[in-house]
Formats: C-alpha cells, sequence, structure tokens
C-alpha cells in the first residue's frame, strides 16, 4: 500500500482541515461520526489498505477535533465547506463515505450540490420509531451548557448516554478507561452532530423531502 501521506486543506473560512491518505486510485473521502477520527480509528487506515489500487482513501480530522482547527461561530455550511476543500485536494469528482452521523453530513453535502460522485453511507442514526429513546430535545442546548460552563467531561456523558445509549450506570467505569480524555477532548464538537441530526433522532418518520433546499437542507 502507498504509504500514508498526512497534510491538510484549507477550507473557506479559513479552517485548517487535516487529513490522512492512503492507497492510489479514485478518490474516496470518508466522514467520520461524533467524536470520531484517524488518530483514534483505525478502522479508516484499514478501508485504505484494502481499497489500495481502486481508490485513494481520505480521512479526515473534522473541523475541531485532532489536527484540525476551528473557527466560530459553527454552522453545519461550515462543514459541508471543509468536504468541499478536501473533495478539491483529492480530486473532484470523489466517492463519498460517511458513517454514522457522518452518513448525514454527507447526504447534506451532496444536497448542496458538492462534486461527489457516488455516496456510500454506514449506519445513519436515524431514530424513526419507538425501538429506542429518542434523543431528548434539548440534547444540544445541555452540550452547549455544559461546554461553555467548562465541563467537557459532563458534555462526554450526555453523548454517552443520550445518543450512544450507555446506561447512567456504566458511566464511572467508562470515566476510568483510557478513552475518557479523548471523549472529552473533542468534547465542544458532539454538538455539531447533535445539529447534523436535526430532528431525525426524534422517534417521528423522516419527512418525504428535505427542509429548506439551500444551502443546507435540514431533515
Amino acid at each position: 500500500m502507498t504509504e500514508n501521506a498526512r497534510a491538510a486543506a484549507v477550507s473557506a473560512d479559513g479552517t485548517v482541515i487535516a487529513f490522512d491518505a492512503w492507497g492510489e486510485g479514485e478518490p474516496l473521502v470518508i466522514i467520520d461520526g461524533a467524536t470520531a477520527y484517524p488518530a483514534i480509528n483505525p478502522i479508516n487506515a484499514e478501508l485504505g489498505g484494502l481499497l489500495d489500487g481502486a481508490f485513494r482513501t481520505y480521512a479526515y480530522d473534522r473541523r475541531g477535533r485532532g489536527d484540525s482547527t476551528d473557527t466560530a461561530p459553527y454552522a453545519i455550511e461550515r462543514e459541508i465547506e471543509d468536504i468541499a476543500a478536501l473533495i478539491e485536494v483529492a480530486g473532484a469528482p470523489a466517492t463519498v463515505f460517511g458513517w454514522s452521523s457522518g452518513a448525514v453530513l454527507a447526504l447534506d453535502a451532496a444536497a448542496a450540490g458538492l462534486k461527489i460522485k457516488r455516496l456510500v453511507l454506514f449506519e445513519p442514526p436515524f431514530v424513526v420509531d419507538d425501538s429506542r429513546p429518542p434523543l431528548p430535545a434539548d440534547y444540544v442546548e445541555r452540550l452547549d451548557a455544559a461546554v461553555a460552563a467548562g465541563r467537557p467531561g459532563d458534555a462526554a456523558a450526555i453523548f454517552m448516554t443520550d445518543a450512544a445509549g450507555a446506561a447512567p450506570e456504566d458511566l464511572a467505569g467508562i470515566r476510568e478507561s483510557e478513552f475518557w480524555p479523548v471523549l472529552e477532548a473533542v468534547a465542544p464538537t458532539i454538538a455539531y452532530d447533535g445539529r447534523i441530526m436535526g430532528t431525525t433522532m426524534s422517534g417521528n418518520p423522516l419527512p418525504a423531502t428535505a427542509g429548506p433546499p439551500s444551502p443546507c437542507p435540514r431533515w
């Protein structure tokens, strides 16, 4: 496999978006879900190796994570611009693979007209019935409040219980794990994915069509 190349793209608002690239072939961009980025997700590198020869695989640190910078105020449109910058570096049009909330961001990017050849979506975390508890209506507000108060651990705990489905009684053990500092480090970005999901984890069926068509449709 072609050796990984760590580099960066610059988004429209000046945010630096760090990425890894593996292999040779058509460009394929991976969009991680909430809390994840290449340094803590070895699956991205494994996928790059498996696809070498057919695809050159790009996995990036979403804004505010890893080696990428961040620029306030946040808007979903800024993340779409991040993807656009990466596609320009990778070579357009690109295949875009999104998993979890990254799959929903990939849908938004395609709807916004980015130069995407094909979409691959894995487990977008829509909650459209009563098979699991819906995301609380004040989820994003509580995340924002915890981060603003300097309590990133509380934001991570809200994500683990309300979004990821961890039992509250398991939180003490999770907080003692080696992964907890990673969650706290990316806690300011967890609300980003809450905004990306919008009302699609409310337990109600998805609407037949997307919301406002431009610049970033909401579901």
